[in-house]
């Protein structure tokens, strides 16, 4: 698709570039079909011009242009969302990938991250003064979007959700003003801003709170084949049930990958994975993990002590920008037997060696913080299950076949399912966004919506719509 522009249009976009100390790119210029990629290698959409901004006044002259020239906007932080909410066709992108600061404050235990930040640029000035916060599973997640749609990650049970750490935000409002949130300064705003995403503002700088963790840590994962997945899934189970809160612990149930932690003998074939990450004394660590480590017939042992940036980064590899995704995800109860039985049947029907399934465990620090003090619904629920297709470009032919998995894994589990983690919504963002907020949660959030954008500028995401009549 190649994308034109009219003259007149031309004239204002070379005004906005000129008021950038960043720059604006159109199609046709030399960096325009790069800067319109994110991770997910499905997105091939055309916008009309992408202002990457380098500070907030950038920041705040796109959104100005976009509202004066009528022009839809979106925003680009990580562009890590799998459903490409960070572009758009014909509109304005405000990326703000350019903008990747992140100062520690090891005095206050603080970090602040400018809204173009990745999880590894957290990790690596935090853990410069042995702090650290839940961020993600992957390092080239973008930190700030992450958090604002709640902050799921490996130290969850630890030190609770990215958003429980979050002090204060920078906010560049639907009309071009700059606003600062916190809990006494636009505390509306901070709360919504606490899980309900980028409905209510671009957030140019996000100063969360730090705990004290490692450089060294115990962690990795342990594996087994898939017949063993139930009897896994189940210890799984019971075992983070009655965990302290230093173990984070996730599932992944995909296929083999052909690494030297795995033997050659089950390389391709179906395999269940825990994900070990013990944020507490090493030696305790070792004798609580020793039944896990015991259990059936382990197929690889990667646990061992090693930096937590290194841990941060291990599952990298298996999600690159530019694979082809397409997932559907649920949050869930405790396993029971019928759900088990579902999971293991559409393992063994996995239909890429670029699939996966990871099931996050709950629990411990994240479920104790009150649901009104948060959008973060249902802190009770035991698991998210996101059910992840992946293949490579070139197989653009097998799409619909790892879409169909995907869908009859999703389907089949729907009578278990207690809504959606926003940041996990996909194609299905619009019909499902409401499922991922409690009655009360989305009464306050669409509240806010009608204060701070009540035109609905910032549409392109899971999208709250501001309330009307006299809620508003």
């Amino acid at each position: 698709m190649t994308m034109t522009i009219s003259s007149a249009q031309a004239r204002t976009l070379e005004a906005l570039d000129a008021s950038l100390k960043g720059d604006v790119l159109v199609p046709g210029a030399p960096e325009y079909d790069a800067a319109r990629r994110v991770w997910n290698g499905e997105v091939d959409r055309h916008p009309a011009a992408i202002a990457r901004c380098q500070g907030v006044a950038d920041v705040m002259s796109a959104v100005r242009h976009a509202r004066e020239h009528h022009l839809p906007a979106s925003v680009r932080g990580g562009g890590h969302a799998v459903a490409g909410h960070a572009v758009l066709d014909d509109g304005l992108v405000i990326d703000l990938s350019g903008m990747t600061g992140a100062r520690v404050d090891p005095i206050a235990r603080t970090v602040s991250l400018e809204g173009g930040a990745l999880n590894s640029h957290m990790d690596r000035e935090s853990q410069a003064f042995g702090l650290a916060m839940t961020g993600g599973f992957v390092s080239h997640t973008g930190a700030v979007g992450l958090a604002l749609g709640g902050g799921i990650g490996h130290l969850m049970r630890k030190f609770g959700l990215a958003i429980d750490a979050m002090r204060e935000a920078d906010v560049v409002t639907a009309d071009g003003s700059f606003l600062r949130a916190s809990r006494e300064e636009n505390p509306d705003l901070f709360w919504a801003l606490r899980g309900g995403g980028g409905n209510f503002g671009i957030v140019t700088s996000l100063t969360l709170d730090l705990e004290p963790l490692g450089p060294e840590i115990l962690a990795g994962l342990i594996a087994w084949p898939a017949d063993q997945a139930a009897a896994v899934l189940s210890f799984m189970r019971d075992f983070v049930a009655d965990a302290p809160d230093d173990l984070g612990l996730m599932a992944n149930l995909r296929l083999a990958p052909p690494l030297p932690l795995f033997p050659a003998e089950v390389h391709g074939t179906p395999i269940i994975a825990l994900v070990i990450t013990w944020a507490g004394d090493i030696e305790a660590g070792k004798e609580f993990l020793r039944p896990l480590r015991e259990l059936g017939t382990p197929v690889a042992d990667g646990i061992t002590i090693k930096p937590y940036v290194a841990h941060q980064k291990m599952l990298d590899a298996a999600v690159p920008h530019g694979r082809h995704y397409y997932w559907k995800s649920h949050r869930l109860g405790a396993l029971n037997s019928e759900m088990i039985d579902i999971i293991c049947t559409h393992l063994e029907e996995i239909s890429s060696p670029l699939s996966s399934v990871p099931i996050f465990c709950f629990g411990g620090a994240m479920s104790r913080v009150p649901e009104g003090e948060t959008a973060f619904p249902h802190r009770d629920a035991a698991h998210d299950i996101n059910i992840v297709a992946s293949w490579l470009p070139e197989q653009a032919r097998e799409a619909d076949r790892h879409r169909a998995w995907v869908r009859g894994f999703f389907d089949d589990l729907a009578p278990y399912s207690r809504g959606v983690y926003v940041n996990f919504t996909s194609d299905d963002a619009q019909q499902r966004v409401r499922q991922a907020y409690s009655d009360t949660q989305w009464s306050r959030l669409q509240a806010a919506k009608a204060v701070y954008d009540p035109t609905n500028f910032f549409d392109h995401n899971a999208n709250i719509p501001p309330a009307t009549g006299p809620a508003a």
